[in-house]
């Protein structure tokens, strides 16, 4: 981590970024995947030299509209006065990919601040394509805990008891991520993720060190908890008649 960011070498790895591969999502011609749009409709400036005058193009169509989409990004890139500015324009499921590159390049403040925004905002962090659990692991031990939480996150953690108990719901998709690093406070949160998409999941409940939490996020409602998952103890499945009693 740097005291100050480097910003053009963050704007190298956006540009590196912004070449790969477009990718289309089967059964829905128009969604794709790649760090800077997910549809396969953009708009651009018609003309550089008249910013007012924008159009929409198709991705998909040509490679003159691909090349002409990644060339206006590119300027949008070299022209960002920060990193969280760049930062704001990565799609959410590449954001912690981002990280993985940019994150040597970035001041202890930006890389904290952009780790929590990119953890809370991917709706599956835990089964991230491009980004390891170990890697992940590497992120949140070289992040600042003072600047990775707020005052008020602070402050819960450390008025929690030790060991500390925690809740991890899963559905049949993710049956088999259950030494993952997200974990919550709250048994009903718990429980909802166990049960979304009309599934018919299961609560698992552990115990963790608090000297092995990672970090509090009370984002979202949700009172995660990150943790080194090697140090979970006592991982079992709730049993069903304290599900019954907590939900009378």
């Amino acid at each position: 981590m740097k005291k100050c960011t480097d910003l053009n070498s963050v704007k190298e790895v956006a540009r590196c970024l912004l070449y790969t591969d477009v990718h289309r999502v089967e059964n829905y011609p128009f969604l794709v995947k790649h760090p800077f749009t997910d549809s396969a409709f953009a708009t651009i400036v018609k003309n550089p030299d008249k910013v007012t005058e924008n159009e929409v193009i198709n991705i998909l169509e040509s490679e003159s509209n691909l090349n002409r989409w990644r060339e206006y990004v590119a300027r949008r890139i070299d022209s960002a006065d920060s990193a969280y500015e760049i930062y704001c324009r990565i799609t959410k499921p590449y954001r912690l990919t981002f990280l993985k590159y940019a994150g040597r390049y970035l001041s202890e403040k930006d890389f904290a601040e952009m780790l929590c925004s990119a953890w809370i905002t991917s709706e599956n962090p835990n089964s991230d394509a491009n980004v390891s659990q170990s890697e992940l692991l590497r992120m949140f031990r070289s992040a600042d805990k003072f600047l990775l939480m707020t005052a008020e996150e602070r402050k819960r953690l450390n008025e929690l008891d030790n060991p500390v108990t925690v809740y991890r719901g899963v559905t049949p998709y993710n049956a088999k991520s259950v030494k993952a690093m997200s974990w919550t406070l709250d048994y009903e949160k718990a429980l909802w993720f166990a049960k979304r998409f009309d599934s018919d999941g299961t609560v698992y409940t552990a115990e963790i060190e608090k000297s092995n939490i990672l970090a509090l996020f009370d984002g979202r409602d949700e009172s995660e908890i990150v943790v080194e998952p090697a140090y979970l103890l006592n991982i079992e499945e709730y049993e069903e008649e304290n599900i019954g009693f907590l939900l009378t």
